[in-house]
């Protein structure tokens, strides 16, 4: 089941915020990859769902244009 774009950038959110509270360098800069990765997750997931929009609506004017 594909994961909304909500919870990939809640998740970017919870890793920014706990880059935010570690001490440690090292963890830091893997919360803030992975940060990276969520929004990259959520940037495909709008786009896919912004493509099935416009497929959704093209396919609907066909439609009308037809009858």
């Amino acid at each position: 089941m594909a994961q909304s774009a909500a919870y990939y950038l809640q998740q970017a959110d919870i890793c920014e915020e706990a880059a935010a509270k570690t001490v440690l360098e090292n963890q830091r800069a893997t919360l803030l990859r992975s940060k990276a990765a969520w929004l990259a997750l959520a940037a495909r997931e709008i786009s896919i769902q912004e493509a099935r929009a416009e497929r959704v609506a093209q396919a609907a004017k066909e439609t009308d244009d037809v009858q």
